[in-house]
């Protein structure tokens, strides 16, 4: 079986937690780190875990914010756990961080701003080598539905990346 190009519409919920994760990706930015922020829900839509990208801080090319949310996520909950859980992040994630996503076992993806948009914003910025490669794709690839809602239309998603890519 593969993987669900489900997209259903975002709810008042998530877009409330994708603010939080923009908001998240705020702080990465002002901690010195690339712009991005993501957010893990259990099934009652409350937070459980924030994670921030440090890729810079931390001199670690995997220190997306959706991998540190993973790592996070899997040293806490155990597997059933996180196939009830929403995986919230300010912008879709990449390639490696859709696998890690994937193999965590975490049930549903939510994005505010889609790689497209951000390589729109990047260009060939070497700080940010963005695939062309959406999420879904890599998902699809799978052997388990992941549900996905995005892109989210947040201006915010979009702004915290303002003046940032070279």
């Amino acid at each position: 079986m593969t993987a669900a190009l489900a997209t259903t519409t975002a709810t008042d919920a998530d877009v409330q937690v994708l603010r939080t994760a923009v908001e998240v990706a705020r702080r990465s930015r002002t901690a010195g780190n690339h712009p991005f922020g993501a957010v893990l829900t259990g099934p009652d839509g409350r937070v459980l875990l924030e994670a921030e990208n440090t890729v810079t801080t931390e001199r670690d090319a995997t220190g997306h914010a959706e991998i540190n949310l993973v790592r996070l996520s899997t040293a806490t909950y155990d597997a059933g756990f996180l196939r009830t859980c929403t995986l919230y992040t300010s912008t879709e994630p990449c390639a490696m961080c859709s696998g890690a996503i994937y193999w965590s076992g975490i049930g549903r993806v939510v994005y505010a701003l889609g790689e497209d948009e951000l390589l729109a914003m990047t260009g060939a910025d070497e700080e940010n080598p963005t695939m062309a490669l959406p999420c879904r794709e890599v998902f699809r690839a799978g052997q388990r539905d992941l549900p996905v809602v995005g892109p989210i239309d947040l201006a915010e998603a979009r702004e915290v990346h303002t003046g940032f890519w070279g």
